[in-house]
């Protein structure tokens, strides 16, 4: 007989890997260029740490609701139980709607990234580069298509990628004696006005993409271990470890490579390497970032496969989404859907449109939906209700709310016009169903009695 509740089998070491290989993507890798071109200056830095500040006070926002409603989905079972009876419907469901179009852009996005890099090592024509990113997520699905266990322990063997070639990246400055110069010469030429803070909202569209997953374990609730307290600790040592990691990397590279040649560098950790450790050695990196942003993939994945799952359990998507796998127990129809998306997307979709796309997509209903959402179960619900608490709040929430709504600025009239044509289309979708079903019925599965019997799972 299988098993109809999912397994708490990821340690909080596996939860921590998961969410670190989620971020630590090929993100930093080809972003870095971008940054630097937008900023102009050494103070390119700041954006940096402008990303690392968002993923600090948004992680408070997800690690209240995560550990009050440690459930497989994540913000499905956030924006449903925050916006309560009237409106909890309408949310969940649309944002199950943008993640059948988002989650597979993050996934494509990375098997792209990767694709790219590839060309360091061996000049690939663009239909081979297509290839390649399609063949990355099929083998993804292929690796994820095993129980939870299992894959706990592949992140963390994914995981050490990530400490190799940022440790290679790290000390290869310490031991070249120029440190130190990128953080002497920071604010040099800042100047704070308008240009400045567009500019910086600008080259913060990539490095928020870059620290995004930080609450990758909050979608895999169902399947930690001791979640109340897990899923907080997961996500601030992933934060802290990576906000580290990239403030390091960056001045690396920055203390070796002039910032001219970073801003017009397309493979600019691998040309740094190529600096301080010669060709062979470059070629040795490039294939470590390729693992890393393999890795990726595979915690994007992975994550976003129990979304589908968690909404049609609860009766507000598609039935056969509910399906486990009848001996490996976990939701392969939604792994295989998503897969599926993915593929087609790795070969039609340019990096940089899919990095600015995703984060528009999300912010509007996800990031600030469910921040909404906890203000709104703030009020109805006492203190000792939540799991977690947050210091000083409500600041915190105001101020991803604020932040959230600037990056969403920053990410050009195309894309807000694309999200917003997304969350429309959705609406209508859901007045559609609503009208025939008569009741859409998004609360078959009573989250709180799901809670309150997570012990006895």
């Amino acid at each position: 007989m299988s098993q109809t509740n999912l397994s708490r089998k990821i340690s909080l070491l596996q939860a921590s890997a998961i969410n670190m290989i989620d971020m630590v993507g090929i993100g930093p890798f080809v972003v870095m260029s971008f940054v630097v071109e937008k900023l102009n200056g050494s103070f390119f830095l700041y954006a940096w740490i402008a990303g690392a500040f968002l993923s600090v006070i948004d992680g408070m926002v997800w690690s209240e609701l995560g550990s009050t409603f440690p459930l497989a989905g994540g913000s499905y079972n956030f924006l449903k139980e925050g916006f309560g009876k009237k409106w909890g419907k309408p949310m969940s469901f649309l944002f199950v709607w943008q993640t059948m179009i988002q989650a597979p852009l993050v996934i494509a996005s990375a098997a792209i990234g990767f694709a790219q890099y590839l060309n360091y090592i061996v000049a690939l024509t663009e239909v081979e580069s297509k290839i390649v990113s399609g063949a990355v997520v099929v083998l993804i699905v292929v690796l994820l298509y095993r129980n939870i266990e299992t894959i706990g322990k592949i992140s963390v063997l994914l995981w050490i990628g990530v400490f190799i070639i940022m440790g290679w990246i790290i000390i290869g400055a310490l031991m070249h004696g120029n440190f130190v110069e990128p953080i002497k010469h920071i604010n040099d030429g800042l100047q704070m006005n308008k240009a400045f803070a567009a500019a910086l909202g600008f080259a913060s569209v990539k490095t928020v993409y870059s620290y995004l997953g930080y609450y990758n374990v909050c979608h895999l609730g169902g399947e930690i271990v001791n979640p109340e307290k897990n899923i907080p600790r997961s996500m601030f040592i992933s934060i802290a470890v990576i906000c580290f990691l990239y403030l390091m990397m960056n001045i690396s590279v920055a203390s070796i490579l002039s910032l001219n040649n970073i801003a017009q560098s397309h493979f600019v950790v691998s040309e740094y390497i190529n600096v301080i450790a010669g060709p062979t050695a470059a070629i040795i990196a490039t294939a470590i970032i390729l693992w890393v942003a393999f890795a990726s993939v595979f915690s994007a994945t992975l994550g976003y496969s129990r979304i589908p799952y968690a909404a049609a359990k609860d009766g507000a998507f598609f039935s056969v989404f509910a399906k486990l796998h009848p001996t490996k127990n976990f939701p392969y129809v939604s792994l295989l859907v998503l897969g599926s998306v993915a593929f087609v997307l790795s070969i039609c979709v340019k990096l940089s449109e899919a990095i600015t796309a995703i984060l528009a997509m999300r912010i509007i209903i996800q990031f600030i939906g469910q921040a909404i959402g906890l203000l709104l179960l703030h009020k109805r619900k006492s203190k000792s209700f939540f799991k977690w608490r947050m210091p000083l709040y409500p600041l915190p929430v105001i101020l991803a709310i604020a932040i959230w709504l600037y990056i969403f600025k920053s990410t050009e009239g195309k894309m807000m016009l694309m999200a917003g044509c997304i969350i429309l289309a959705g609406i209508i979708a859901y007045l559609i169903k609503s009208k025939y079903k008569k009741e859409f019925p998004f609360n078959k599965g009573d989250t709180d009695e799901m809670i309150n019997n997570i012990g006895t799972e």
